[in-house]
């Protein structure tokens, strides 16, 4: 590993595994306070927890590296949000891998801090918590952080604590562009080893993970696709970027975001550290159009359309097979 990155690898890895303690503390309880952003989109404790965790060790560790998250704080601010702060303040208390000098003006900067314009240089990206409704759901879900210099993405950490890593409950995944990707239990993220994709190269036997969500990628064409192709199996679905790390482990040979409307850009941090992770197992990531995807164009994909991630030996095929659908 380069030493540029070795530095940067061991406060990600650290910040994901310590976020996903939280997130998973906060899963088991009862009803978890929602707030339903400006997209309707939902957004939790958790989320909120996760990304000032993360916003904190990377701004101690690395100060100056822009951070572009998901979340910000200016719903938070609001009078009527006084017991969402106060049950956000209350999570990171409770918690052992929270530090314990945090106050709640303190956590609410630390969020606002991923509010960043993304630098073409260098910045990260966070999805604190990548999967919202499958942790409402009690199902999978994703921590996820990405380094991007330069508009490429050179380094990312997922934590998924749904994903099983043998016989254990939580999985962590990480890669540094050019050197490889590696799993290990979330509770013992010291005990890696390389993941590799499928090697499968034969269409009947692909397995494929689509999003749970109709809502976030295009279902039919999907289906359409695997019968032109001659895929057997049903698709699994699953929350979050998890999937990244079915397909970049072997577990699956495919995933598939396909576009639900002409007028929706990905979000970077929904792609970002898993696209790398699959990439370094061994796969190919790309747009439904075959283009790679373009991470320098601010906050979102906007030069691209869906998202096709593989163990590269059937990536063309797939291509191919989408185009024959409509998928242009």
């Amino acid at each position: 590993m380069p030493d540029a990155f070795e530095a940067e690898l061991i406060v990600a890895t650290d910040a994901v595994v310590r976020a996903a303690a939280v997130c998973d503390a906060i899963q088991g309880k009862v009803g978890a306070s929602v707030l339903e952003k400006r997209d309707r989109s939902p957004v939790t404790v958790a989320d909120y927890c996760s990304q000032a965790l993360i916003c904190r060790a990377l701004t101690e560790a690395l100060p100056g590296d822009p951070i572009v998250a998901e979340e910000d704080a200016d719903d938070l601010r609001a009078p009527a949000m006084a017991s969402l702060r106060e049950r956000i303040f209350a999570e990171l208390s409770a918690s052992a891998a929270a530090p314990s000098d945090l106050s709640a003006a303190r956590v609410l900067e630390l969020i606002a801090l991923g509010t960043a314009p993304a630098n073409p240089d260098r910045f990260w990206t966070l999805d604190p918590v990548d999967g919202t409704k499958g942790f409402l759901r009690g199902q999978h879900y994703a921590i996820a952080l990405a380094l991007i210099v330069g508009g490429e993405v050179v380094l990312g950490a997922l934590a998924c604590p749904k994903l099983a890593w043998g016989p254990h409950t939580g999985t962590v995944l990480t890669a540094v562009r050019g050197h490889g990707a590696f799993g290990a239990p979330l509770h013992d993220p010291s005990a890696r080893t390389p993941i590799r994709v499928s090697p499968q190269d034969e269409a009947r036997w692909v397995r494929t993970c689509e999003s749970v969500e109709s809502g976030h990628s295009n279902h039919g064409a999907s289906a359409q696709m695997g019968q032109h192709l001659g895929i057997e199996a049903d698709p699994v679905r699953l929350d979050s970027q998890a999937k990244y790390g079915v397909v970049a482990r072997g577990d699956a040979e495919l995933y598939l975001r396909l576009p639900t409307r002409p007028d929706y850009d990905e979000k970077i941090w929904d792609h970002a550290a898993g696209c790398v992770v699959v990439q370094e197992a061994g796969g190919r990531v790309t747009d439904a159009l075959g283009a790679p995807l373009d991470f320098s164009r601010g906050r979102t994909l906007s030069a691209n359309r869906g998202v096709v991630a593989s163990n590269d030996v059937l990536h063309d095929s797939v291509l191919k097979a989408l185009a024959h659908v409509g998928m242009r």
